[in-house]
């Protein structure tokens, strides 16, 4: 059998650069792009590090032990983070996302997710703080997190079969550490929003036709009244390394028929807007949603594209902002940021004129088959800006 070969365009040197416009763009609490969409959600990749080598991310045959990473002179610093987060909250932002790679491989975490909670929007309200792990850490850093300031953690874990969460994660970690970093995480309690009110724990399942459809149910069963929110996500076709097919996309649409005939849902309204997930309730005997057996949501990027709402902008860990999750180019804040004399207002304005001349909708696109395809455009991957 020959090995597959994947090229990889590496996004990391290709940055446009942040311009500062001659007309001031002045940060006013509320910025919005081409298409009048808001900038509400900031995601930050802290690290392009990951322990795991999942298919779907960072597959093994591209990131290997020859795959060079990120010198640490070119991350941005805890303090530069806090910097342009300040600007980008000054813009809107209200919630604010640490990804990476792993982002709990980033040295002394904690430091930073300190200086980002004292962040207030314009408004004078804390912001909604949250990470996404691939919870192999969190067991033992769950309660420093929370110490920190951190509100909330979202878990990826795509099976509960240990011999499929094994093959998927390709470094055979087992799913016994994961489920613990989750009680960890319950137990310290990161459930809860930015006002204290309880918002739940959520888990984050990536199913693959090929993979981990069997696990669907499992997953379900585990979580229903644990009061952790399991989501299910399709297959994407992020970047150009996991060599995705459109067959291997198992629609939200048949994993909500799969569990319902199991256990009954009941639609529910979206907890906020510009929320990626549809969200479905646990049914009770008499079909009305029971609080108490929780809910499940589904995010359907593939086959049911919500560009239109998105109000997500993402930083890369070495400053780099993207646009798009399935962005090509990002734009190179880092070099304006580390000007001597660049100041928070000349961010805000540089800031403000690329979010204004947004109007990316690829999801949207490749919907109604208009997507670009040109094999010279490669999308940035996912381990590098976060999902």
């Amino acid at each position: 059998m020959s090995e597959r070969v994947i090229e990889l365009v590496d996004q990391r040197l290709q940055a446009l650069a942040a311009v500062v416009p001659a007309q001031p763009i002045l940060a006013q609490g509320e910025l919005t792009d081409a298409l009048g969409r808001p900038l509400h959600d900031l995601r930050i990749s802290v690290t392009d590090r990951c322990n795991f080598r999942c298919s779907y991310c960072m597959p093994k045959e591209v990131f290997n032990k020859d795959y060079t990473y990120l010198p640490h002179s070119d991350l941005l610093s805890f303090e530069e983070i806090t910097r342009l987060a300040t600007v980008f909250v000054s813009h809107g932002v209200r919630k604010i996302r640490l990804t990476g790679g792993e982002p709990l491989l980033r040295k002394n975490l904690e430091v930073l997710i300190a200086q980002l909670a004292a962040l207030k929007t314009p408004d004078g309200a804390p912001l909604d703080l949250t990470l996404t792990t691939n919870g192999s850490l969190l067991a033992r850093k769950a309660q420093a997190l929370k110490e920190a300031g951190l509100n909330r953690v979202t878990v990826s874990l795509d099976g509960m079969d240990d011999a499929v969460f094994r093959a998927m994660n390709d470094v055979d970690f087992p799913v016994a550490d994961v489920l613990e970093g989750i009680a960890a995480a319950q137990a310290a309690g990161l459930g809860l929003d930015s006002q204290g009110r309880s918002s739940g724990l959520k888990v984050n399942m990536v199913v693959k036709r090929s993979t981990n459809v069997d696990q669907i149910l499992p997953m379900a069963r585990h979580f229903r009244g644990s009061g952790i929110t399991l989501r299910f996500i399709e297959y994407m076709d992020v970047g150009a390394t996991n060599g995705w097919c459109m067959d291997d996309v198992l629609p939200s649409a048949e994993v909500i028929r799969l569990i319902q005939q199991t256990y009954p849902l009941v639609a529910l309204e979206p907890s906020a807007p510009g929320e990626t997930a549809q969200r479905w309730g646990y049914a009770d005997a008499s079909g009305q949603f029971d609080p108490n057996l929780g809910e499940v949501g589904v995010i359907s990027s593939v086959t049911q594209a919500f560009c239109r709402d998105c109000n997500r902008a993402r930083l890369s860990t070495e400053g780099k902002l993207y646009l798009c999750l399935f962005a090509s180019q990002g734009y190179d804040l880092r070099q304006l940021l580390r000007q001597p004399h660049s100041t928070d207002a000349d961010l805000a304005s540089a800031i403000g004129h690329i979010w204004q001349g947004r109007d990316d909708r690829y999801s949207e696109l490749r919907a109604s088959q208009v997507a670009d395809t040109h094999p010279a455009v490669r999308r940035v991957e996912m381990s590098y800006i976060g999902g």
